[in-house]
């Protein structure tokens, strides 16, 4: 059953499962966003057709919070917060960063469970990453390469297992599978991720990447929002937030 996380007139949030997709695709699966629309149908009796706007995404084997705009005033503010992220992101120097509108800013966390521990148990890493269409893969590439683009995020060790350490990873720019690659980079791919180095699959299919929580300014009220989305229901995500809490 789908799980909100935050809802009022103008936006709401869910946690995401792994292995759902939230807009359709060529699979022909049922998306989140569909799920998300026939939600508000029934809980408010609304007759006709239901006005949902995709503001952001996550691959479909990630986990965690996605959110949408229950309204076209709240989707074009998303948007821009959004867009304005983008343009932050192309920028090089902190100084720069800096001098953004706070208004502006969306901060995504996210937490992700990998193989064995980085060497740093806190760093920022900084590559180039070059998206391969065909494989959906993206590939660390040498600075300045053709189609690279500068990949930045900075992670801090939350909690460590024997064999698994629970990382906590916060993005300066949103690139095509920028953690999964990076943390792969360092030799610690993100448990179940297959495609980038993982010994073996989860059992759901999954991997363990969770968007763990989302804060920004609300596009009509313009008070601070904060949400968070609990990890999945499963033992070694429960053991690792039992040790964060």
């Amino acid at each position: 059953m789908m799980e909100v996380l935050y809802e009022d007139n103008h936006i709401i949030a869910v946690n995401k499962t792994c292995n759902e997709i939230v807009q359709g695709d060529k699979t022909g699966d049922t998306p989140l966003s569909e799920i998300v629309k026939a939600y508000i149908k029934e809980k408010y009796n609304k007759p006709g057709e239901v006005f949902l706007g995709v503001t952001h995404r996550l691959d479909r084997p990630t986990s965690g919070v996605v959110l949408f705009a229950r309204t076209s005033k709240a989707l074009t503010r998303l948007n821009e917060m959004f867009k304005e992220k983008s343009k932050v992101e192309s920028r090089k120097s902190k100084e720069e960063l800096s001098t953004v509108n706070c208004q502006l800013s969306i901060k995504k966390t996210y937490w992700a469970i990998v193989q064995g521990a980085p060497k740093l148990p806190e760093a920022r890493l900084e590559n180039w990453l070059v998206r391969n269409e065909a494989q959906n893969k993206s590939y660390i590439a040498k600075p300045g390469a053709k189609e690279a683009k500068q990949a930045i995020l900075s992670y801090k060790t939350l909690a460590k297992g024997e064999n698994y350490t629970l990382l906590e990873v916060n993005l300066e720019t949103g690139r095509h599978h920028q953690i999964r690659c990076q943390l792969a980079a360092i030799g610690c791919p993100i448990k179940g991720d297959l495609k980038y180095g993982a010994k073996r699959s989860n059992p759901d299919g999954g991997i363990c990447l969770h968007a763990r929580q989302i804060e920004f300014i609300h596009p009509v009220s313009k008070q601070d929002i904060c949400i968070t989305a609990p990890v999945p229901n499963d033992s070694l995500w429960q053991q690792f937030a039992a040790l964060v809490h």
